[in-house]
C-alpha cells in the first residue's frame, strides 16, 4: 500500500549536512556517535541535580532518540506489536506533546523477545520525521502536527525476529536496508513524496540456502572519500557500497557473519564494518576501490571481542568497542593492534557515545560508565540506573537525552 501526499519534481542533492545543531539520526548527525559539544556531564546521579527531567513512555521500543529544535521524537510500541507509536517530547520539559499511531497491524510477524517492533530510529529533519518499523511500514510527519504526509508499506521482508535497521537521507533520498530470511534488498525513495527511486536486490552468494543466515539489522553509512559519494550497505556475509544517485555497485567486501547491527563508522581514510555473527567480525576497509576489493583493500581485520550489536567509536587515532560482554577494547585505527582492554560491568547492546575525550558506555543492567578516550584505560565515572538502555543517547546542546526500557532521561550541567 502508499498514500502520496504532494508529489514534488524529483531532484537529489548530493550534499551531505553535518550539523551538530541537532542529533537527527542513528548515532548522530555524522552518524558515527561522535558529538563536538563540550560541556556534557561526566559524573551525575539518576535523581540528582544533573537530572533535568525524567518521563515515562509507553510499550517497548529499542529506537534511540532523536533531536531537532525543541523537539525529541523517538518510537514504541506495544509487546504485540499491532500499534506503532510515534512520540515528540518537548526538550526543555519532556512533556509528551504529541503521541501519534503511525500504523496498525493486524498479524504481526514473530519478534524475539530481546528485540522490539520498534526498534528503528527514526530521521529527523526541519519540519520532517521519517520513522521506519520495516516491513510494517515507513512514513513522513509534520513535526508540527503529526500529520502523515506520505506512508508505504509495500517494502516487505521475514525479518525473522524483529525490524530494526534505521532509516538514512542525503539530498532528497531516503535510504533503507531489507535484509529478512526470504529476499535482501536495499531501496531509495524520494523523501519528499515517497516515491522509489530506485530498488536494489542483495547480489550476494550466501553460500547457503538456510535464510537464518542471510539476515541483517544494519544501517547503511554515507561516505564521502576522494570526491566520490558512497552509500556503505552492510548485509551477512558482505558490505556493499552503492552510489546514491544510481543505486550501481561501487564495491564490495565480503567478511562472512550475519546479523550485522552496527553501523559502519568512517575515519581515517577508513571504513569500519562489523560483520556480526562471524570469525572476522570488524575489517577496515579503503573505500576507493571498485568491484569485489577483499583481497585488495582490507587493511586489517580482527575477531576478538568485537561486539555483534553495538557500533564503535573513532578518536585521534584510536578505535573504541564494547562488547555484548563488556569487554571494552581500544585499538590502534590504523594497524588494528590492541592497545588496551578491560571489562566494565554488565552486557551491552546500546552503541557508546564520544563527546569532549571521553566515551559514554550504557549497559542492559543500567550501569552507565564514563571514561578517558586515551592509550590508557581510565575509568572517570560509573553510575547505575534501575533499569537498563538498548538505545543509543543523544546530544542536544550541553544534556544527555538518554532512554532506557522504561524512561526517557535529560541529563544536563
Amino acid at each position: 500500500m502508499k498514500r502520496l501526499i504532494g508529489l514534488l519534481p524529483l531532484f537529489i542533492c548530493l550534499s551531505t549536512v553535518a550539523d551538530d545543531a541537532h542529533w537527527n539520526q542513528f548515532r548522530g548527525p555524522r552518524g558515527d556517535g561522535a558529538s563536538r559539544e563540550t560541556g556534557l556531564p561526566l559524573r551525575w546521579k539518576p535523581g540528582g541535580p544533573s537530572q533535568v527531567w525524567k518521563t515515562e513512555i509507553h510499550g517497548k521500543g529499542w529506537s534511540s532518540p532523536v533531536v531537532w529544535g525543541d523537539q525529541i521524537w523517538l518510537t514504541t510500541a506495544p509487546v504485540d506489536g499491532k500499534r506503532l507509536h510515534a512520540i515528540c517530547l518537548d526538550r526543555a520539559t519532556g512533556k509528551i506533546v504529541r503521541d501519534v499511531e503511525v500504523f496498525r497491524v493486524n498479524k504481526p510477524q514473530f519478534c524475539h523477545p530481546t528485540n522490539s517492533y520498534a526498534s528503528c530510529t527514526p530521521l529527523i529533519e526541519d519540519g520532517r520525521i521519517y520513522v521506519h518499523f520495516g516491513r510494517y511500514g515507513t512514513a513522513c510527519l509534520n513535526t508540527e502536527t503529526g500529520k502523515v504526509l506520505w506512508e508505504r508499506r509495500d517494502l516487505l521482508c521475514d525479518h525473522f525476529r524483529g525490524p530494526a535497521s534505521s532509516p538514512v537521507v542525503h539530498g532528497n533520498a531516503l535510504f533503507l536496508n531489507f535484509d529478512g530470511v526470504d529476499v535482501q534488498f536495499v531501496v531509495a525513495l524520494d523523501k519528499r513524496s515517497g516515491e522509489l527511486l530506485w530498488k536494489k536486490d542483495r547480489a550476494i552468494d550466501y553460500g547457503t540456502d538456510n535464510g537464518d543466515r542471510k539476515k541483517a539489522y544494519g544501517t547503511s553509512t554515507l561516505v564521502t572519500h576522494q570526491g566520490v559519494t558512497q552509500l556503505v550497505s552492510p548485509a551477512a556475509v558482505e558490505t556493499i557500497a552503492y552510489a546514491p544517485l544510481t543505486g550501481d555497485v561501487l564495491w564490495n567486501v565480503r567478511h562472512g557473519g550475519m546479523n550485522a547491527a552496527a553501523r559502519p563508522v568512517f575515519s581515517n581514510g577508513l571504513i569500519y564494518i562489523s560483520a556480526g555473527s562471524g570469525n572476522t567480525q570488524l575489517v577496515a576497509v579503503r573505500p576507493n576501490g571498485r568491484g569485489n576489493v577483499t583481497d585488495t583493500h582490507v587493511v586489517w581485520h580482527t575477531g576478538k571481542s568485537v561486539p555483534k550489536r553495538s557500533s564503535q567509536v573513532v578518536s585521534a587515532g584510536l578505535l573504541f568497542m564494547v562488547s555484548d560482554q563488556g569487554v571494552v577494547s581500544c585499538l590502534d585505527a590504523l594497524s588494528g593492534e590492541l592497545v588496551w582492554q578491560e571489562r566494565l560491568r554488565g552486557d551491552y547492546w546500546a552503541s557508546p557515545l564520544l563527546a569532549n575525550g571521553h566515551i559514554y558506555c550504557f549497559s542492559k543492567s543500567g550501569q552507565v560508565s564514563v571514561l578517558r578516550a586515551g592509550r590508557r584505560f581510565q575509568q572517570v565515572s560509573q553510575t547505575t540506573y534501575d533499569v537498563g538502555f538498548n538505545a543509543s543517547p543523544a546530544v542536544t546542546g550541553r544534556s544527555l537525552i538518554l532512554r532506557t526500557f522504561k524512561h526517557v532521561y535529560c541529563v544536563g550541567r
